[in-house]
């Protein structure tokens, strides 16, 4: 049916994207469908779509999850940005020893909300139906216990090869700017 869209979405389209009426775009509603819809009208303050019906985007394995510890400024965005579009389904933020960032309560919860603001975008720019979640825990143990099934370091000093096998859930873990402390190493 018509959907009428406004706000950011509608600046999007119609002035980063300079879309135009007949151009088809896709919709995705950020948990796994999407649908493809034709621009009908551009005015000044909303686009009018055309939607055709939407469709479940099936998820297929593995299902990969990612430990990143609290990265500072720009470089947590880039990070976030990356791992939306190589796909990963889950992001686990948590404060490793050696990050230099600290958050707690309402600088945590704005920071969330950045997060997430950062992620849609990126699954917008790379036509990404689903939107990872992002879960903070207050350390490494718990970081962990969100991670069932192969769990794999990003250690530097490893040569070991990287292999998954035919694991339907996987665990990426990596450390701060100051790499992981040997206690987090021996932890993980």
């Amino acid at each position: 049916g018509e959907l009428r869209i406004s706000g950011d979405e509608h600046h999007y389209l119609a002035r980063v994207r300079r879309a135009r009426i007949g151009d088809a775009v896709e919709l995705v509603d950020g948990a796994g469908c999407r649908a493809v819809a034709v621009i009908e009208r551009v005015t000044e303050h909303e686009t009018v779509l055309r939607v055709g019906d939407p469709e479940v985007i099936a998820a297929k394995p593995p299902f990969v999850r990612t430990l990143v510890p609290l990265i500072k400024g720009d470089r947590m965005d880039a990070c976030l940005e990356k791992l939306v579009e190589v796909g990963v389904d889950e992001i686990v933020v948590w404060p490793a020893a050696r990050s230099v960032v600290k958050l707690d309560g309402e600088r945590r919860d704005a920071r969330l909300a950045k997060y997430e603001a950062a992620m849609l975008a990126a699954a917008r720019q790379c036509g990404r139906a689903q939107i990872p979640a992002v879960v903070f825990v207050d350390d490494l143990a718990g970081a962990i216990a969100t991670a069932p099934g192969l769990r794999l370091v990003l250690d530097p000093a490893s040569d070991a090869a990287l292999d998954v096998g035919d694991a339907i859930d996987v665990t990426i873990a990596s450390g701060p700017e100051g790499g992981l402390s040997r206690g987090e190493l021996d932890q993980l």
